[in-house]
């Protein structure tokens, strides 16, 4: 039996559309990251997987789990507020007023470090702790994008791109006493975001030059970032490094402690572009066949869930099952229609196309339910965070 036929036998009585998840490929996923972590620490990034059950799922399977990395201070407190503890907020935030819905759990114990990059974000947390007589527990973002001479390659997110900039600014963080320093975020998106093989032709040749160069450089960086953090602020509780695409290489830098994984579990179709994750797709959705204008051509009810990033067609949802079904070019996936032009096999109205979305927890976002799948059974549900009513970027 086919995967296309198991899944049509599995969710055959799932209204569409649906989302799903299935629950062997996400074992294998989770084996896979076990394997290769060494002796690191995980994290998980909750942006990538947006569902309280399949976040304790994950969690569970790793003896070295560490804790969260979350994506806003409103996510945060949902998450302490269902029995979440030790959350990273992977960005600075500025909100005081949701900062100020955090201080009940910090003041039972729950473990929340801040984000920090630049002196006013410092300082607001220092206004704000000295107000409501609290110690902000901090992370220093610093940033390794590599900036070659002739490229620059990397994000442009934290300022901290060298020593200076960093003793800078830990001289003048450090005064402020309700604040103190307990960890260092290196995270190369250059290299964990950035497939080995792009869509864009034209980068293929040059991409892995790239990466090598830069892993380099990383490293480099990083451990005198590290050193620095320490010969000033005095021991850290962590350092780190991350994440899904950058797995295998990341668990051999010695400064780092704790890895950030979080597309790995679901393995969204833009993780395809990596040649060194052998993963299995985990997550997706399932449209019905509604329309047939032409002999080869059907169409879809829904479809239009767009990834977010640069704009390219490497963001639309990958025409998953079943194979040889493609796009319309001047059409793509539409906001309730998705035409797509079979060479293949040609789906009759009534059977299901299933997709993969470009990234991994912006599926969520379009769908209160993961229905899962083991084997040719089907076995539950989670729900998403839009499931339960959550709505934070």
């Amino acid at each position: 039996m086919s995967l296309y036929e198991r899944y049509e036998r599995v969710f055959a009585h799932v209204p569409r559309p649906f989302a799903f998840l299935d629950m062997d490929h996400l074992d294998a996923n989770i084996a896979y990251v076990q394997r290769y972590l060494r002796d690191k620490k995980i994290r998980i990034a909750t942006k990538s997987v947006r569902s309280l059950g399949v976040l304790k799922y994950i969690a569970n399977h790793f003896p070295s789990f560490t804790g969260w990395m979350t994506f806003s201070v409103s996510e945060t407190v949902f998450l302490l507020k269902n029995g979440f503890d030790d959350c990273l907020l992977g960005y600075p935030t500025v909100e005081t007023e949701e900062i100020l819905q955090l201080l009940p759990y910090m003041r039972v114990g729950k473990k929340v470090i801040f984000m920090v990059d630049s002196l006013e974000t410092w300082e607001r947390l220092q206004q704000i702790g000295k107000q409501h007589e609290i110690v902000f527990s901090i992370c220093l973002d610093i940033n390794v994008s590599t900036n070659f001479p002739f490229l620059y390659f990397g994000t442009k997110r934290s300022p901290l791109t060298e020593k200076v900039a960093l003793s800078d600014l830990l001289k003048k963080g450090l005064t402020l006493k309700n604040t103190r320093v307990v960890g260092v975020m290196g995270y190369e998106a250059q290299i964990a975001g950035v497939g080995d093989r792009p869509h864009e032709k034209w980068k293929r040749g040059i991409m892995p030059t790239l990466k090598k160069a830069s892993t380099k450089e990383v490293s480099k960086w990083r451990k005198a970032a590290v050193e620095m953090t320490e010969q000033i602020a005095g021991k850290l509780e962590f350092v780190n490094g991350g994440g899904s695409g950058s797995l295998l290489w990341t668990a051999e830098q010695e400064e780092v402690t704790e890895i950030t994984v979080g597309s790995a579990f679901y393995f969204p179709a833009l993780f395809d572009q990596h040649h060194s994750l052998p993963l299995k797709p985990a997550a997706g959705f399932g449209l019905r066949v509604t329309r047939q204008p032409e002999q080869r051509i059907i169409v879809c009810h829904g479809g239009g869930y767009t990834a977010s990033g640069a704009l390219s067609t490497d963001k639309f949802p990958q025409v998953y099952l079943p194979k040889g079904l493609h796009y319309l070019t001047n059409e793509g996936p539409g906001e309730v229609q998705t035409p797509l032009k079979a060479t293949d096999q040609i789906p009759a109205i009534g059977d299901t196309v299933y997709f993969r979305h470009a990234k991994a927890g912006e599926l969520c976002e379009r769908f209160q339910l993961l229905h899962t799948c083991r084997g040719d059974q089907l076995e539950g549900q989670f729900r998403t965070y839009r499931g339960e009513g959550e709505c934070f970027l």
